[in-house]
């Protein structure tokens, strides 16, 4: 039986860097987390909080889909 992994991708960096060249400084104020928090999100060390999800692709004006890819990796 093969062994599976899950993850969360996102595209966070894009659509800063379509948005202006937004900050994560600038997405974490107007998420209201911590930049660290952005940093991490971003660099998928840290899955967010579903209420967090849907704040950032707000500020994007995305569908959370748009923003986050759950991914399902077979071994």
């Amino acid at each position: 039986m093969a062994r599976s992994g899950t993850s969360i991708r996102n595209e966070i960096r894009t659509l800063r860097f379509h948005h202006g060249e937004m900050t994560q400084q600038q997405l974490a104020e107007k998420v209201g987390v911590t930049r660290q928090t952005v940093n991490a999100i971003e660099g998928g060390k840290y899955s967010p909080s579903l209420e967090v999800a849907f704040r950032i692709a707000h500020v994007f004006g995305r569908p959370l889909e748009d923003v986050f890819q759950f991914v399902v990796e077979s071994a």
